[in-house]
């Protein structure tokens, strides 16, 4: 270990640091069950991208898995076989604010998946003839997108409500993108970004604390810091002066409203009760949305969340409406109960069993070594990873009297993007 610096610990897991190059660990023994996940989490996202590569980490997470310098079908010891031969379960995610590659396998295999994250960090191919074949397959992710009448409104909806952020641009990227974009940018954006003091290397289940940081060492320590600072994101969306608005209409069987107002960064306290917010409109049958959309048939479903990204996010509602119900009596009942929450309040029961519901959720998530790797790294795109281990105690401290104050304080009418979803039938909009 005294290869390391050992940082700091929080909620059985301890956070270490990597001397040779920057790269931050994350340990967390739990020997239930002889398993293991090991998680890489690059602090890189869509949120780093740009016109002309947008959908570039997206489309790097498919190339990483396209072989390495010592993990390659030439070689016959290609990730996925290698990794599938031991019966690890593996794959990748990309969002706003980070990108993670991760395997659950038995824990005898450690060593093999971290060796492998280590070599696809700095050695991946990026070959040109991978990056039209794997441009295909994301192309068809993008149009199956298109054709979803949910995804197809959550795209507009931050694109209309973030003008300059690169938030603006949906994760998987714009087409012209996807298809355009060249090799070499995509080897650029790959050189800057993956690098040791860029990544968090975590490991929750079954090992050895000493032993598992000698592996780290042994094959993570090969490589350098990045020779360069990481760039930042210094991009800051404008005030926005006014409500927003648009509407999509494209084949579809039901009519949706998203509601969206702009919410703060996700390390502010503000999240804390508008997360409480949140579960009091969507959260179960007896939530507010609940009772007045669909109790009443006007909707199949309604929810509300406010998820904590890095920077500014969205505070989003969404309603599914039954087919005789029209867009405008949906979107002026959202608002009714926003504004009688602004004016009343909200009251201790309602807080409670929203905290009883949290409660539930965290539990879940220490379910198992790939439930906590998960909301780890979710917390970690946020900017700290012990937004994670202290969140349960953060949501207990939270008032009636500060959801009302969030609830004022955002759901203004100038900070609100509001998109409908009006089906086609035939060609023209349903009625």
């Amino acid at each position: 270990m005294q290869d390391f610096e050992q940082v700091r610990s929080s909620g059985g897991i301890t956070e270490y640091t990597l001397s040779a190059n920057g790269l931050t660990v994350l340990l967390m023994e739990e020997h239930s069950a002889p398993v293991a996940t090991l998680m890489v989490t690059y602090r890189v996202g869509s949120r780093n991208e740009a016109i002309g590569h947008t959908g570039a980490t997206h489309l790097l997470e498919h190339l990483m898995f396209k072989g390495s310098a010592d993990y390659n079908r030439d070689n016959g010891r290609s990730i996925w076989t290698v990794l599938q031969d031991v019966g690890a379960q593996l794959n990748a995610t990309t969002w706003l604010d980070r990108t993670n590659y991760f395997e659950m396998l038995p824990s005898e295999h450690l060593e093999t998946a971290i060796a492998i994250e280590a070599d696809r960090m700095r050695n991946a191919f990026i070959r040109d003839e991978d990056r039209q074949s794997e441009m295909t397959v994301v192309r068809n992710e993008f149009e199956r997108g298109e054709n979803d009448p949910m995804e197809a409104l959550e795209k507009n909806l931050w694109a209309t409500a973030y003008q300059a952020h690169p938030y603006h641009h949906s994760t998987i990227g714009w087409r012209s993108d996807i298809e355009g974009v060249a090799t070499e940018r995509l080897k650029a954006f790959y050189d800057t970004y993956y690098c040791p003091n860029n990544a968090t290397v975590t490991v929750i289940g079954d090992f050895d604390t000493g032993q598992t940081l000698a592996w780290i060492s042994s094959h993570f320590g090969r490589h350098a810091a990045s020779p360069e600072p990481i760039p930042e994101v210094y991009t800051t969306e404008p005030a926005q002066e006014g409500p927003r608005r648009f509407i999509i209409k494209r084949a579809g069987e039901a009519g949706i409203v998203g509601l969206a107002h702009k919410s703060p960064p996700g390390l502010d306290t503000d999240k804390d009760a508008l997360a409480v917010l949140g579960d009091i409109l969507g959260g179960g049958k007896t939530s507010r949305f609940y009772r007045a959309l669909v109790d009443s048939g006007l909707a199949t479903s309604a929810s509300a969340w406010d998820h904590p990204f890095r920077d500014n996010g969205l505070f989003i509602a969404y309603v599914f409406l039954t087919p005789d119900t029209p867009h405008d009596k949906g979107e002026a009942i959202i608002l009714e109960i926003y504004q009688a929450i602004q004016d009343e309040g909200v009251t201790a029961q309602e807080v409670d069993r929203a905290k009883g519901q949290v409660r539930a959720q965290v539990a879940y998530s220490r379910d198992g070594s790939f439930a906590v790797a998960a909301a780890l790294n979710e917390a970690i795109a946020t900017g700290d990873w012990t937004h994670y281990t202290t969140y349960q105690d953060r949501i207990t401290a939270v008032t009636p009297e500060q959801v009302q104050s969030v609830a004022r304080k955002y759901l203004q009418e100038d900070q609100s993007t509001t998109g409908w979803f009006i089906p086609l039938s035939g060609g023209k909009a349903a009625s």
